[in-house]
């Protein structure tokens, strides 16, 4: 049996089952729904990993045992089919790898993601409605749901900017891969001439945490605004005043801004705000973290926004081109249809030095 591998520790995840076994069969935690869900939702995630570690396990061990039977009655037909099956089996040997790179804290949590339309005009803003929709059919693709937290529209086409809610296993673990700035070159649609265009948008991406040791939110830091919401085109979504600003500005910080508008309860707009609040702040300081390593290892990587980390061409050739990590597809449209796990992984792997 597989004890440990590739960072895999099986041993350790058992150890985890069993606590949260334990503290699932406590009756005191079914008085926390919240905290009930979420160790439920771990303990799923854990056996599912166990499990599928183990499969695998057994899968090559059987393998193994036939090739060798094989050998002994020199049967070719047996090899054949055995290599048929080896070539499964990699292909699950090379899912299993990239999840076991999803181990840094807070890779099991969900995800807030943020479109923000950059340089470009009314193309940036086509450009990043062009990018909600590859987000949304990535999660699709990926069994994962999403929800609008906020958007707002356009002047004339696209969106400015909009805040999606991704949930699922290992939301934020994938989704921190696409971080940064995005720039599309092509024709654009928007001038007489059909000129080429350059167009930016930026991702921020976020974990949805409900406590984080790394982050503290002192009362006396925000200010809450109530308004009334305002929906897709410009249509009314309630007659009350349900949606919340938050305005957090610290002594010592730069200011920020966190809306909400999604839900029609005042209570919960102003909850999934707070949620986006603690999350922009506790990846302020996972970044921070991660730039003191590079720093300690001798690395600089400007963070400034135009220093895109992706590049999609349509015009004159097409490519998207990761130059992070130099991954790249000629699939243009496959990828603007949410074929993202190639550039995804390769950021995955990159990040953990392989």
């Amino acid at each position: 049996m597989i004890a440990s591998a590739g960072g895999f520790d099986l041993a350790a995840k058992q150890l985890e089952i069993d606590g949260l076994e334990e503290r699932a069969a406590a009756p005191e935690l079914w008085g926390n729904p919240q905290e009930a869900q979420q160790t439920m939702r771990r303990l799923s995630q854990l056996k599912g990993e166990v499990e599928r570690w183990i499969t695998m396990d057994a899968q090559l061990a059987g393998l193994a045992e036939l090739l060798e039977l094989a050998e002994a009655e020199g049967d070719e037909s047996i090899i054949a089919e055995i290599a048929g099956e080896a070539s499964v089996a990699a292909t699950a040997i090379d899912a299993l790898e990239i999840a076991v790179l999803l181990s840094a804290p807070y890779d099991d949590h969900d995800a807030f993601f943020s479109i923000k339309a950059g340089m470009g005009g009314t193309d940036a803003q086509d450009w990043a409605e062009m990018m909600l929709r590859m987000y949304v059919r990535w999660a699709e693709r990926n069994n994962l749901t999403v929800n609008v937290v906020e958007r707002s529209e356009g002047d004339e086409a696209g969106i400015k900017s909009v805040t999606l809610e991704v949930r699922g296993d290992y939301a934020y673990g994938n989704a921190k891969a696409e971080a940064g700035v995005h720039r599309l070159i092509r024709l654009s649609p928007f001038n007489s001439g059909n000129t080429r265009q350059t167009s930016f948008a930026l991702v921020e991406v976020l974990p949805d945490v409900d406590d984080a040791p790394e982050v503290t939110i002192k009362p006396d830091d925000i200010r809450i605004d109530v308004y009334r919401a305002g929906g897709h085109g410009g249509q009314g979504v309630n007659t009350t005043d349900s949606a919340v600003r938050i305005t957090y500005r610290p002594g010592t910080a730069d200011q920020i801004v966190v809306t909400c508008q999604n839900e029609r309860s005042q209570i919960q707009n102003k909850e999934t705000a707070m949620k986006v609040l603690r999350g922009r702040l506790l990846e302020r300081e996972l970044q921070r973290q991660r730039e003191e390593r590079a720093r300690l290892k001798g690395e600089h990587r400007s963070a400034e926004f135009g220093s895109q980390m992706r590049t999609y061409y349509l015009h004159p050739y097409t490519l998207v081109k990761d130059h992070r990590t130099d991954h790249e597809t000629s699939d243009v449209y496959g990828v603007l249809d949410g074929n993202l796990n190639g550039f995804i992984e390769s950021y995955l792997k990159l990040s953990a030095g392989g």
